[in-house]
């Protein structure tokens, strides 16, 4: 068949003719699909072509960085122009590329520990944002219109067919290898370690006929504790405001699925639960089904049988023996190690949980909230996927229906969306802003839209350590705003809250006060903490978690 215009005939497979010449021009460099000691280099300038459309496993945890160091070391007269998928910005590699010439766009979800210098590449025109996204986006946009030519990827285990073992840290790969290996784009894998045959891995997590080549690591791929909080530095202002949120929303809401944010606000509910959950009956009623990495300061809840299911994004590091130990709570192999997956997981987080809780750096009058501060070009990692009420959700819980709406064939619940945070961040800088600095980011960068984490008309609940507001309660942008300003202390935002219309929001339910949730704050002391210290997570999970050496002190 001719095309109408030309009689040209029209080529239906240039991708796999392309995806063909560049295994063949690789092949000098391999044997079979193992790239030979010392090659990779090599292979890279033969098989990704400028301009091309590369991702790049930067996960929020573990990284690619072998293959990353090796790329951005390529010859920028070689390879240059390159779109870069990358989900975590979160090595200093991953700018190296655009400062040399070797990438020039970037489409990302999280760019934390390079956040203060992506911001400065972004304005200085190094570096072209795409747009940032979540994470599930991101993947999402990689089987739509940003189907990847190459994929550097990294594994624990692979054997000489390719067939790859991720184990727990799995995260990503999946996806990322799929949308690859059926587009015909070239899939390359670092391993830690080769293998001879699938017989010599514990498991086999991704097929060989989804990848091209696999290389030897230089040395084990490099895993962040992103997860890891010390509970020396939980004091009593987290453990006031996790009093707060415990009676104030998952007691209240009877919440039993659940998502926790990373940080000292979570993992203060989290070691909470334990003592002053304990206290106030609730064990059983709240908090049953996670969906979360193994965070370690919930070890002390999972042992006094609190939790009865976690399903993870990732791993993280040292909580693997515990994982493997306990398959009745974690998502396990038949080898016995966690199996993740962030995609699953966020949909997880997305549909069928009952409650998100997280914090923010800036939260405005509305509870618009961003982690894009003025200097400082974070993204969002999962936040905002997880952070709305999905509005294709139809099974039902008690939390949900708690916050049911409409009418009648409209009539439908709610997800509890909730934004934690204390008034005033370190160095007296105030959470609580009247506009974030995300919109002058945003317009820098050239954004079409201000970089924001989550919106506020999906914020249902805000905790602060001198109350709640009750968000979803509002039947006026008025009321709403008054109920978040009666929470935000003596912030921009807090200062313009009104004593008597406080009461009256107090008495309508609107705000909540810790008397009146019956918060005795005089009980927000470090003792309520079920531990108090890395070693005494340790001793509650038997010695099975073994913490990275950093946060080894004793």
């Amino acid at each position: 068949m001719t095309t109408a215009l030309s009689g040209t005939p029209k080529r239906w497979d240039s991708r796999r003719t392309a995806k063909a010449q560049r295994l063949q021009a690789g092949s000098a460099h391999s044997q079979g699909k193992v790239i030979k000691p010392g090659r990779l280099k090599d292979l890279l300038h033969d098989v990704i072509r400028s301009g091309d459309r590369v991702a790049l496993e930067g996960d929020n945890q573990k990284q690619a960085d072998f293959l990353s160091r090796t790329l951005a070391d390529c010859d920028p007269h070689r390879i240059n122009k390159l779109h870069m998928l990358i989900s975590s910005v979160s090595r200093p590699e991953h700018l190296d590329l655009f400062e040399r010439g070797i990438a020039a766009k970037l489409d990302l979800a999280y760019a934390g520990p390079q956040s203060v210098r992506i911001a400065q590449m972004v304005e200085d025109g190094s570096v072209h944002i795409g747009a940032i996204h979540t994470y599930v986006e991101l993947y999402a946009r990689m089987f739509v219109d940003l189907a990847p030519d190459v994929v550097l990827l990294c594994a624990e285990k692979a054997d000489r067919d390719g067939n790859l073992y991720t184990g727990p840290n799995t995260e990503d790969t999946p996806t990322i290898a799929e949308a690859a290996a059926f587009h015909d784009g070239v899939v390359i894998v670092q391993a830690d370690e080769i293998v001879d045959s699938s017989d010599d891995l514990p498991r086999v997590d991704i097929p060989g006929s989804w990848v091209d080549y696999v290389v030897a690591a230089d040395r084990p791929f490099f895993l962040e504790p992103l997860f890891t909080r010390d509970p020396r530095h939980i004091g009593p202002v987290e453990i006031l405001k996790a009093m707060i949120a415990i009676r104030g929303v998952y007691e209240r809401h009877q919440v039993v699925s659940l998502n926790h944010g990373v940080g000292f606000d979570t993992a203060a509910i989290e070691l909470l639960l334990p003592t002053y959950g304990e206290k106030l009956g609730l064990k059983g009623r709240i908090a049953r089904h996670w969906v979360l990495n193994p965070h370690p300061t919930l070890i002390p809840a999972i042992e006094s049988g609190w939790v009865e299911s976690i399903h993870s994004f990732g791993g993280e590091s040292g909580m693997n023996r515990y994982a493997a130990a306990r398959p009745d709570v974690f998502f396990t192999g038949a080898d016995g190690s966690l199996r993740s997956n962030r995609v699953l997981a966020q949909l997880a987080g997305q549909y069928a949980i009952d409650m998100f809780i997280g914090s923010s750096l800036q939260i405005d009058a509305d509870a618009n909230s961003s982690t894009v501060t003025d200097g400082r070009l974070s993204g969002f990692g999962g936040a905002p996927n997880m952070g709305h009420d999905p509005h294709g959700r139809r099974h039902s819980s008690a939390a949900w229906l708690d916050l049911a709406h409409g009418v009648g064939a409209s009539r439908r619940g709610r997800k509890l969306v909730v934004q934690m945070a204390q008034t005033f961040r370190a160095g007296g800088v105030p959470t609580f802003v009247e506009t974030l600095d995300a919109i002058d980011v945003g317009k820098q960068a050239g954004m079409p839209l201000p970089p924001v984490m989550i919106y506020g008309d999906d914020v249902s609940h805000v905790v602060t350590e001198e109350g709640v507001a009750y968000l979803y309660q509002a039947h006026s942008l008025t009321d709403r705003r008054a109920a978040l300003a009666a929470v935000a202390g003596v912030t921009p935002v807090g200062r313009t809250a009104d004593a008597r219309q406080v009461e009256s929001l107090r008495r309508d339910g609107l705000v909540a006060f810790p008397e009146d949730l019956k918060v005795e704050t005089r009980l927000a002391d470090r003792s309520l903490l079920a531990a108090r210290s890395i070693e005494d997570l340790v001793a509650w999970s038997g010695g099975l978690y073994e913490p990275p050496a950093r946060f080894r002190d004793w």
